[in-house]
């Protein structure tokens, strides 16, 4: 549950981002702006798998670049559902789309262990003796 509301936050953060920067995309109240990052985290997280497994060829002759304009189009249908959250033109919802990639990676990757898993305050969950021996810089000339 914590990593559900972990990805909830970064999306708001992100969308929020979006907005500033994409003239075309905007929102008139903070529970608009909630709702439609719910409803973007929603559709990644069960729609997008399907439309990329669908379009996987036309993925592969575009070398990845329609992944790009699936993003958008689910930005494109999220002010469908959400009332109070704009997106003007398909060309916002694309630019907004890789401005929400890019600010959602740095955040997620900020808050990534070394061992690949989020962890919303520290990865130190616990303190772990190693043994082993310190080898020298004369012991290693001998060998």
């Amino acid at each position: 549950m914590r990593h559900f509301v972990f990805r909830w936050a970064v999306t708001t953060i992100a969308v929020m981002v979006a907005s500033a920067v994409i003239r075309g995309i905007r929102y008139d109240s903070v529970a608009a702006l909630i709702g439609a990052s719910l409803l973007l985290g929603i559709l990644n997280a069960f729609v997008r798998p399907f439309l990329l497994i669908l379009s996987a060829p036309l993925i592969l002759i575009t070398l990845g670049f329609f992944i790009l304009i699936l993003n958008g189009l689910l930005l494109l249908v999220v002010p469908s559902v959400v009332v109070g959250f704009h997106v003007d033109h398909f060309w916002s919802a694309f630019w907004g789309a890789i401005v929400i990639s890019i600010v959602s990676w740095i955040l997620s990757a900020f808050f990534r262990g070394s061992d690949g898993r989020v962890h919303v305050l520290t990865h130190h969950t616990q303190i772990r003796l190693v043994r082993g021996r310190v080898i020298k810089e004369d012991e290693r000339n001998r060998r």
